[in-house]
């Protein structure tokens, strides 16, 4: 396994686990099974191989199943009760909680619970770029830019206050696109997404 670099330790991991699957017909994503367990463990485990020591998960479709069926032991979890508003919800209740934690971060690495196809190695290279409380970067995959997505603390409170319906961070970062880091991925890792029935063959 990649060696995670020498400044791991001040980046934790984000995750958004929150969304209900409504393509999918109302199964939330979280518990979706891959591997014989729900797939939110698969991605928190991407993300401590990866390099991150805490993993913050951002819950809310079904969020107590969530919590009794999966093993997310060592996590910081947080819920958010407006998970039905849109990925933009629940990147801002995770930086939000990130931003009053005991022990602030340096930076977040983002990443989404249905995408499978990135793996630790693809977390270990975002990591990376980390270089201050300013940084910004984000995988590419063939150029075209994805998740995982790092953003600095010093960034945080705009890119909250930016995060609205299911756009996430996508407006901060179009305004912002001349300062990101991107870190190719294409040849480690796929970034498509679990949303339709279709989808669900990529699980195992």
């Amino acid at each position: 396994m990649t060696q995670p670099p020498t400044n791991a330790a001040q980046v934790t991991g984000l995750l958004l686990a929150a969304g209900g699957g409504r393509r999918l017909g109302g199964r939330p994503k979280a518990l979706l099974p891959h591997r014989g367990r729900p797939l939110v463990e698969n991605a928190v485990r991407v993300l401590r191989e990866g390099g991150c020591r805490t993993v913050y998960v951002v819950l809310g479709a079904a969020a107590e199943e969530v919590r009794a069926r999966a093993d997310l032991a060592g996590c910081v979890l947080v819920d958010n009760p407006d998970w039905a508003e849109g990925m933009g919800s629940s990147l801002r209740a995770g930086l939000e909680a990130l931003a009053k934690s005991d022990e602030v971060p340096g930076a977040a690495l983002v990443s989404l619970v249905d995408q499978p196809g990135i793996g630790a190695e693809a977390v270990t290279r975002v990591l990376a770029a980390h270089r201050s409380g300013d940084s910004l970067a984000a995988a590419s995959y063939d150029g075209k830019r994805g998740h995982p997505v790092l953003f600095g603390a010093d960034r945080w409170a705009d890119i909250a206050a930016s995060a609205t319906g299911d756009r996430g961070a996508r407006v901060y970062l179009k305004a912002h696109e001349a300062e990101i880091a991107l870190v190719e991925c294409g040849d480690i890792a796929e970034p498509y997404d679990i949303d339709t029935e279709a989808d669900l063959g990529r699980l195992q």
